[in-house]
């Protein structure tokens, strides 16, 4: 039989996945926004015209994706520097505004030093598989982000011999089961990592980074916080979950005798400027071995320094304006408040992601539909993203929204 374009393997079944999910209520559209990213927008609708709407989806948590000194900062970068780098870091890739960058986020972060990639998700899948040899243990809470779980994945296929655990969902007691095991395990000989979210994106609840730190000097384990939602989110200054627990060395009410995070992942694509980048940030040691032997940054180019020029200024503003972070509590705080008076169920959270549970994908993506015919642009998240009937509207708060544009969201969640 001959192969015809309609009977290859691979069309066929892409043809038959894409209808399921057009059937099932569950297909994805992109939307298109034309503008830059505000607590609202202008969103391209069906006739090809353009509207204002509310923006509740975005990671812009402290309003700097639009900020002037940002943008300036960024256009600035594009002047000095160019285009590109037009090369990976250990070639010709590396520019001044790398070294000042990440100067800025080992400042920001409380750490010895750190190191940037063009994304958090490649920030991930350097460290994994560059810090874990045969031998050790790599052990996720269940809820951690996908980059985590593919960089986890990726560092056991790599290397063999990395033994995988999953904890259940902030558990401690699960967490011990598990590094007990590793530790009476026979094939574990060399370094233990416990790995976990500082936020959770999808629930919004928070790792309890002192008891994991404890549980970890315990089993002598090293700890892993990929901290991407909690950057201008948690803490007094907004340096991250870390400062929220007061754990973050050089921030106002440090305790040492807390402990720290040995290393952290985290991004420059959302409450820090949004533009685009990831980072490691930790030990001297842990950067240069990245340095080194780190795939991505070994054989993929540089952060674009416009991005990194505008990203270090958006943690000066940070740094700088913790009335920001503050701001951005407020709001969330009146957000839950009235969204719950209007009888929706919101999981409480002290960060500024607000999930309101409805159950089956289907119904929060036709919920969706509806909100933003309302003039409310929120995603509504399912299967495979979240559990079966345990989908939701995600709805994100920024420092940049007003008690005015809440007021008008749970306006539109009531007409639902």
């Amino acid at each position: 039989m001959s192969i015809t374009a309609a009977t290859r393997p691979f069309n066929a079944r892409t043809d038959d996945i894409l209808a399921q999910l057009g059937k099932g209520g569950q297909y994805k559209h992109l939307q298109m926004l034309a503008g830059p990213m505000g607590p609202t927008v202008k969103l391209r609708d069906a006739n090809g015209g353009y509207r204002e709407v509310i923006c509740m989806c975005s990671n812009n948590y402290l309003g700097l994706a639009n900020h002037p000194e940002v943008v300036e900062a960024g256009i600035e970068g594009l002047r000095e520097y160019g285009a590109g780098t037009a090369s990976v870091r250990f070639i010709c890739g590396t520019f001044e505004c790398h070294q000042t960058i990440e100067k800025t986020i080992a400042r920001y972060m409380g750490t010895e030093s750190s190191y940037t990639f063009v994304s958090c998700w490649t920030a991930n899948e350097a460290l994994y598989p560059t810090f874990a040899e045969p031998g050790d243990a790599l052990i996720s809470d269940e809820l951690n982000h996908a980059c985590i779980i593919d960089g986890i994945r990726l560092a056991a296929v790599i290397k063999k011999g990395v033994v995988k655990g999953v904890y259940k969902h902030n558990d401690l007691g699960s967490l011990r089961e598990k590094l007990d095991a590793a530790r009476s395990n026979p094939d574990v000989t060399g370094q233990i990592w416990v790995v976990t979210d500082g936020v959770f994106s999808m629930e919004g609840d928070i790792a309890d980074l002192p008891a994991l730190r404890k549980l970890c000097d315990e089993f002598d384990a090293m700890l892993v916080v990929d901290d991407s939602h909690a950057h201008g989110v948690m803490g007094a200054s907004g340096r991250g979950t870390h400062e929220h627990y007061n754990m973050c060395p050089g921030a106002p009410g440090h305790d040492a005798s807390l402990g720290e995070v040995d290393f952290f992942t985290g991004t420059l694509g959302k409450g820090l400027g949004g533009g685009a980048g990831g980072f490691i940030a930790g030990s001297k040691r842990g950067t240069e071995l990245i340095v080194q032997r780190g795939r991505p940054t070994l054989f993929s180019n540089a952060l674009p320094c416009t991005v990194a020029c505008s990203a270090n200024k958006a943690i000066e503003i940070v740094l700088r304006e913790p009335q920001r972070v503050q701001a951005l509590r407020d709001i969330t705080m009146y957000a839950r408040t009235e969204i719950k008076n209007a009888g929706f169920e919101v999981i409480d959270s002290p960060t500024a992601i607000c999930p309101i549970i409805v159950g089956e994908t289907a119904t929060a993506i036709a919920m969706s539909k509806r909100l933003l015919e309302l003039g409310v642009f929120v995603i509504g998240f399912g299967y495979p993203v979240v559990p079966e009937g345990e989908a939701r509207l995600r709805l994100q708060l920024s420092a940049a929204h007003t008690k005015e544009h809440v007021d008008a969201v749970v306006d539109a969640l009531k007409k639902l």
